[in-house]
């Protein structure tokens, strides 16, 4: 641990002394994890940890891609990164690995996940943690937002045609269909709500129905002024049609798949959301 001095006046005999303990603290911590084997980001794994709150590093392909920690649970976290990665294109499972530590409770009043950050974007490492990964549901405000090329959500867009767990044939009402997509889809539906939805009646045919299925099948009983948009990370449904989306490739409206070509802005580092290192 090297400490910073100086004095503001150039002379030799007064100076200031700053210890950089943060500083030593991520060394640490990056030299840790760096001596830790990886384990393929899977269930069988992830289920052998012990719920603790940690920090963690996930690898594609090899490649050191993202640095989070998890406030409670590690397990937690971790399942919620596999279960979005299963939802998108471009990428698998399979090219997916972890490791991770496990720290005290309090420990987490320190930051030590941006004591990482800070250690690896010196090394230009971790594009993860800047390309909108970790963020959660943007919220209504932000659904016409022109995404970066190197977004995660440009990089690996939704997967609609994934199964929905969970869904079963037979006749549920519209209201019932849609928290079962909700529910059952590893990347986020968000829909405006309606009376009618509770009332009006879906003859599901089949189950093991994919998303774009289901779209396609929700958007023929919704009223023609709604309409079901597929923008890159996450789907929405609102009375706006026949509006359009800057960042949506898909469309469902009266029952038919609509293709568009979403808009991408220039590469480059995004914002981090609040959401986007813990739980």
């Amino acid at each position: 641990m090297t400490p910073v001095v100086g004095s503001d006046d150039g002379t030799q005999y007064h100076k200031d002394f700053t210890l950089s303990i943060t500083k030593a603290l991520g060394d640490q911590l990056a030299a840790a994890l760096r001596g830790l084997d990886r384990a393929p980001l899977a269930e069988e794994n992830i289920a052998r940890l012990k719920e603790k709150p940690g920090v963690y590093q996930l690898h594609l392909n090899g490649e050191f891609v993202y640095v989070g920690k998890a406030d409670k649970s590690l397990p937690t976290r971790l399942r919620n990164h596999l279960r979005k990665i299963s939802g998108r294109r471009n990428i698998s499972l399979d090219e997916m690995a972890f490791s991770c530590l496990y720290v005290a409770e309090d420990f987490s009043a320190l930051a030590p996940e941006q004591l990482l950050i800070t250690y690896y974007k010196d090394n230009g490492e971790i594009p993860w943690n800047n390309n909108g990964f970790g963020n959660k549901d943007p919220g209504r405000q932000r659904d016409s937002t022109v995404l970066k090329r190197n977004h995660f959500d440009v990089l690996f867009p939704i997967d609609l045609d994934r199964p929905i767990e969970g869904l079963q044939a037979g006749k549920v009402t519209l209201q019932e269909l849609l928290e079962t997509i909700k529910v059952g889809l590893p990347y986020n539906f968000r829909y405006g709500k309606s009376a009618e939805f509770k009332t009006r009646s879906v003859h599901v045919p089949a189950v093991g129905m994919t998303a774009d299925e289901v779209f396609q099948l929700v958007s023929a009983e919704i009223p023609t002024k709604w309409q079901v948009a597929a923008l890159m990370g996450y789907v929405i449904m609102y009375d706006d049609s026949p509006i359009e989306y800057k960042s949506a490739w898909q469309y469902y409206r009266k029952g038919q798949p609509i293709g568009a070509v979403p808009e991408a802005e220039p590469a480059g580092d995004m914002e981090s959301d609040p959401s986007d290192l813990s739980e």
